[in-house]
């Protein structure tokens, strides 16, 4: 999974383990490596009160058998929320014996053992920066109930919850005025005024905003409609910028508030392995100069994947501004209306693809043969047929969306570089073709060909040569 320097080193000695840049130094001979945080917890260590892993997020590189990584992923966004091995196993399609097998050996832990990490390690964080209860924190968590997250947090930090909240700093501790703020960590540069920038320009209107350096969203939880805000730092409250965004939640109850968080991280790519993608494209002479100059550009990423596919459908053969007016006409006249946020520019949840799937699109602006690529889209997604949980390796995905009447290579490597696939590459988009033109030393290349030295990073390369074009 991860590469040897962002393991987890355990020391034998002491049963603490650390976070990849602690600065602990341990006698090398004392010290054992591990993938995930979870898997030295289950080999019974505990975690280092200097550098405090679980304030960060486990490491998920790209290092291992595909499906094995693709299997953490969906762990980490929810996938044993209600589920279980069985079924987790045939999303990636394998049997559960050799799922858990492959996670023993190179993981280190069963997919189970690494979703109670997880969860565990999201409750201690809110212990520390929320002042929720702890019946609130277990379900926010997703654990069952209290008893269930008492048990998990003794045996991963030896201490009960109420035991936590009294020890943490007082520093971690974020009050808002209104909504819950949280930290949402990430490793590596970012770029954030550039990510804000390209969801500014692609924003839905009513139902996305960027306004002074802060994106809002409307989202939809278990049919109840919220708010969420990402930003970078808050100067009025002295929280700085640095290794971590805040999130501000606005919902009508936090059970599932880990999955909300997970799916937050996703819109600016908080868990792309951009340092892994830097160091494997720094020393190509076309790609590596546009690094150096931007080292934090990151694919932006999404959070709901079927609305990225809806606007990037609206978007074949058109401008950027004139996909964003047809998707905001679309919310307006099937989305869920959400009340007491004109202020913001937010007033409508985006429409379900069960919705979009049999509705009449006529009236909104949409050519006929767009209208009808947009219900065979939803029609997919709503039945089941299309995954748009990256579950499948991309080659597959992208066959599965270019199967569909009006989809073609173009908006399914557009709909996959959104859903964080590391070597979608939409070759035939113009602006990739006109910054490659300018900045190639080998004219008689032609783009396709010279991206095969970008794999299997070529997401990462397009990025930079948008933001060069």
């Amino acid at each position: 999974m991860s590469a040897p320097g962002d393991t987890y080193s355990a020391v034998i000695t002491t049963g603490i383990y650390c976070r990849p840049g602690c600065s602990a130094t341990p006698n090398p001979g004392n010290v054992r490596r591990f993938q995930v945080a979870a898997a030295a917890e289950a080999a019974g260590f505990r975690a280092c009160l200097r550098c405090r892993p679980y304030r960060g997020r486990q490491h998920v590189n790209w290092d291992g058998p595909e499906l094995v990584c693709r299997a953490v992923q969906l762990i980490l966004g929810g996938a044993l929320e209600g589920q279980t091995e069985d079924t987790l196993a045939a999303r990636v399609g394998m049997s559960s014996r050799n799922l858990r097998r492959l996670f023993t050996q190179h993981v280190g832990v069963t997919p189970t053992q690494l979703a109670r990490s997880s969860r565990t390690h999201f409750a201690r964080r809110l212990l520390d920066d929320t002042d929720l209860s702890v019946t609130n924190i277990a379900f926010a968590a997703g654990f069952g109930s209290t008893r269930q997250l008492n048990r998990a947090v003794r045996d991963v930090f030896r201490a009960t919850p109420v035991e936590l909240r009294a020890r943490r700093r007082k520093a971690d501790r974020l009050v808002a005025d209104g909504g819950l703020v949280l930290r949402v960590p990430y490793d590596g540069p970012l770029d954030w005024p550039h990510m804000l920038a390209y969801l500014a320009a692609r924003a839905i209107p009513g139902v996305e905003s960027v306004t002074n350096g802060v994106y809002r969203r409307t989202v939809n939880i278990d049919g109840d409609p919220g708010v969420i805000e990402l930003f970078e730092g808050d100067p009025e409250r002295g929280v700085a910028a640095g290794s971590h965004l805040l999130l501000r939640a606005h919902l009508p109850h936090w059970e599932g508030l880990i999955h909300l968080v997970e799916r937050a991280r996703r819109i600016p790519a908080l868990d792309s392995p951009i340092v892994e993608a830097s160091t494997a494209l720094s020393s190509d002479p076309l790609i590596g100069p546009l690094i150096a100059a931007r080292p934090g550009l990151r694919p932006p990423g999404a959070w709901d994947p079927f609305e990225v596919g809806v606007r990037v459908i609206l978007g074949q053969q058109a401008s950027v501004t004139g996909a964003s007016t047809l998707s905001g006409r679309l919310a307006r006249a099937l989305g869920a209306p959400v009340g007491g946020l004109t202020a913001f520019g937010l007033t409508h949840t985006f429409p379900a693809a069960e919705t979009l799937a049999s509705v009449d699109l006529s009236g909104l602006g949409l050519t006929r043969a767009r209208a009808s690529a947009v219900r065979a889209f939803a029609r997919a997604v709503a039945e089941g047929r299309l995954a748009l949980d990256n579950s499948q390796p991309l080659d597959e995905f992208i066959a599965a969306v270019t199967a569909l009447p009006g989809l073609g290579p173009w908006t399914a490597h557009v709909l996959a570089f959104r859903l964080g696939e590391r070597d979608a590459f939409p070759a035939s988009d113009l602006r990739l073709r006109r910054a490659y033109a300018r900045f190639t030393s080998q004219p008689g290349v032609s783009l396709d060909e010279r991206s095969e030295a970008w794999r299997p990073w070529r997401a990462h390369a397009a990025v930079h040569l948008w933001a060069a074009s």
